[in-house]
């Protein structure tokens, strides 16, 4: 077990990619309360393989099993996978041109999100056979539940909690840490009362209190290439190959985390 310690090092990232979670912190945003945010340290429980096909958008638990959503138009896909040998079943597919996001399980039902088509595919999540399809005003990113509403991520600070019968907004939440909004938040997961969020294009997950979008902790995923140097394939250079990922499984304690196209998926346990 590989325990990462992670300290406030300069921006460094897991690709050539701008961080852009920190803003000008001369921007009046009300922002003076939040306080800076705590690095949270984590050990690497396993490093599991994983599909470099898969342009992951989605990660989440449901009944003990890991379920993964795709990108990219024609490898749209549903995914249950067997973490522990990274092979996987395909559950349903979205036809062209429609490009898969985020997804999550919620009573019974297995919601997946697309990115520009504004639309929501509503699934039995025993059979996985489509059984409705709702309509959303943004582009759709990440994708978690409290248990009672959904939580939606769509590039921006801003997290939106919908009821999942409609998709309908029951309210809006700005994401700030002590900078000021942060952007381009992706994948995420909710647990135990909190939010984590990829920060797209960053090596960043961060913990959000849902009560008042205050990031109140930051993981540094940077530790993961100290485990496993190279976690991508061929086309690692590409920008589009970024962290994005999180499943919490409630059975182990532990987290999940992959990213798009990568050959690798860490088992983490927060300190």
């Amino acid at each position: 077990m590989k325990k990462i310690l992670l300290l406030a090092l300069p921006a460094l990232l897991l690709f050539s990619c701008k961080n852009n979670e920190e803003t000008d912190p001369t921007m009046d945003n009300n922002t003076s309360m939040v306080r800076p945010p705590l690095s949270i340290e984590y050990d690497i429980v396993n490093i599991y393989p994983h599909d470099t096909t898969f342009f992951t958008q989605g990660l989440f638990f449901h009944e003990g099993q890991l379920y993964e959503s795709t990108g990219n138009t024609g490898t749209s896909w549903m995914l249950k996978t067997d973490y522990k040998t990274g092979k996987s079943e395909k559950l349903a597919s979205l036809p062209a041109p429609l490009f898969g996001e985020g997804s999550v399980a919620l009573g019974g039902k297995i919601y997946q999100l697309t990115w520009t088509h504004k639309k929501v595919m509503v699934y039995d999540a025993k059979t996985m056979k489509q059984i409705k399809e709702l309509s959303w005003p943004f582009e759709g990113w990440g994708l978690t539940t409290d248990g009672r509403e959904l939580i939606v991520s769509t590039g921006t600070s801003e997290l939106y909690f919908v009821d999942p019968q409609t998709f309908k907004i029951n309210r809006q939440l700005t994401v700030n840490n002590n900078y000021g909004p942060v952007a381009s938040l992706n994948e995420l997961e909710y647990v135990d009362g909190f939010i984590y969020a990829n920060v797209f294009l960053s090596n960043d997950i961060v913990k959000i209190d849902p009560s008042n979008g205050y990031v109140t902790g930051k993981l540094n995923m940077v530790g993961l290439l100290t485990a496993d140097p190279k976690p991508l394939n061929g086309t690692e250079a590409s920008i589009d190959n970024v962290l994005n990922g999180i499943a919490y499984n409630p059975a182990t304690k532990t987290f999940f985390v992959t990213g798009k196209r990568w050959s690798k998926m860490f088992e983490i346990r927060l300190l």
